[in-house]
Parts: C-alpha cells; sequence; structure tokens
C-alpha cells in the first residue's frame, strides 16, 4: 500500500516543485518587466505577472479535487459499490470497448434516476460516463458526487 502511495505522490511532488521553480521565474520575468518602465513592457509584465497566480490556483483546484474523488473513491470501495468491468471486452489500447462501456453506462443511469440525490450513485454515473467517453460529463457529475456527499456528511454531525 505505501509503495502504491509513492508511485502517485512523487510524480505529484515533481511536478509541483517544477511547477512552482516556473512560477517563480515567471514572476521574476514580469517583475522585470514592469522595472523597465516601458508602456508595453509594463502591460505586459503585469499579464506576466498574473500567470503565477493564476497557475497556482489551478495547480491547487486539480489537487484539491483530487484528493475529493480520492476521498469518495475510497468510500465506495470500502462500501463494495465500486463499478465491476473487470469482464468487460477490451480494445487492443486496454480502454474498455465502447459498446460494453455504453451498456454499463445506461446500467448505472437507471440506477441514478432512481435515487439522484444519492453521491453514490452520482460517483457510480460519474466513472460510467469516464468509462462511455464522455470527460466533461463525468467532471460535472463527479462534482455533484462530491457536493452530495459533503451535505450528507455534514448532515450528520
Amino acid at each position: 500500500m505505501k509503495k502504491d502511495l509513492l508511485k502517485v505522490l512523487l510524480p505529484i511532488a515533481f511536478v509541483v516543485v517544477a511547477l512552482a521553480f516556473y512560477f517563480v521565474l515567471l514572476g521574476s520575468r514580469g517583475i522585470d518587466l514592469i522595472r523597465s518602465g516601458g508602456v508595453a513592457a509594463v502591460g505586459l509584465g503585469i499579464g506576466v505577472l498574473l500567470l503565477p497566480f493564476i497557475g497556482v490556483w489551478i495547480v491547487y483546484a486539480s489537487l484539491h479535487a483530487g484528493w475529493q474523488h480520492q476521498q469518495l473513491a475510497r468510500r465506495i470501495h470500502e462500501e463494495g459499490l465500486e463499478l465491476d468491468v473487470t469482464d468487460l471486452p477490451r480494445r487492443p489500447s486496454g480502454r474498455i470497448d465502447r459498446d460494453a462501456a455504453d451498456a454499463l453506462f445506461e446500467t448505472v443511469k437507471r440506477e441514478w434516476e432512481a435515487d439522484p440525490d444519492n453521491w453514490r450513485n452520482s460517483y457510480r454515473l460519474a466513472r460510467a460516463y469516464d468509462y462511455a467517453g464522455d470527460r466533461g460529463r463525468a467532471r460535472d457529475t463527479m462534482r455533484r458526487a462530491v457536493a452530495l456527499e459533503r451535505a450528507e456528511r455534514e448532515g450528520k454531525n
């Protein structure tokens, strides 16, 4: 378990450190442009200076969302509600065959329609969207699952 965790955390840590270095470098270039004093250079410098802040926000938002999704995945696993895709046919690339993914999606969608306010159903639907290749809807549905799970958790306290 610890070894698997390191396989995930080390690359993430490397990317975050590399991005931090890049953001510092980018910020210093922005300050250099502002110090040069030209109107165009100051405008560009301000724009370049904003990029590290936007980058930090994107990194934080991505890591936070990943952490939230992982928490839901852990709970789903503990409750034995993971989607079983082990027997589904796969393409040579390893992805689930499109027809099989669509059939899985239809099954999970019916479960979700029966109880759309249950975060577990929303989580499973998000995973089914992902298997079916609809990443946009998968992200939206996963955000809904996170919000529903948070509401459930806060309602119990």
